[in-house]
């Protein structure tokens, strides 16, 4: 049984060393789901007291981030073999460039809490600013009217 133990346990470091450069990107995307959490919680309660109506904290929605943060750290560790496996012979930052991108969207979604609790027009002007730039870069085709918005 010892000897069993001891192969386990040096499986496990094995696999821990191997995923240990990508930790900091790991920890940064689960702060970044973290505040969107928070804050998405707080923007619902804060909706709801304005429209009058009862807010309880719904666990299956916290069931939905703990997922999302699950699909995170695997989909960069799963973006970290293949840059350090198998495509080892290209130097490239494919990995930090996949969690920039999670981040990015992380950030896009506390701009919209920000927006709903804060009523400083900064955050809306800040979400509009990146709306306006990011459909300048990619396209219109890739972006919905947002509501208000709505040309005649």
């Amino acid at each position: 049984m010892e000897v069993l133990f001891k192969y386990v346990s040096a499986a496990a470091m094995g696999v821990a060393a191997l995923f240990a450069p990508i930790r900091p990107l790991v920890c940064c995307a689960l702060l970044f789901v973290a505040v969107d959490f928070v804050t998405g919680v707080l923007a619902d309660r804060s909706a709801a007291r304005g429209e009058g109506r009862r807010w309880c904290f719904e666990s299956r929605l916290a069931w939905r981030t703990v997922r999302k943060a699950g699909f995170v750290v695997i989909a960069i560790a799963m973006m970290w073999l293949i840059e350090s496996c198998i495509l080892d012979f290209v130097e490239s930052n494919i990995t930090r460039l996949f969690t920039g991108f999670i981040c990015g969207v992380e950030m896009w979604s506390f701009l919209e809490n920000a927006s709903q609790l804060s009523d400083s027009r900064l955050f809306g002007w800040m979400r509009r600013y990146v709306r306006r730039r990011m459909k300048n870069e990619l396209g219109d085709e890739y972006f919905e009217e947002e509501p208000g918005t709505e040309k005649p």
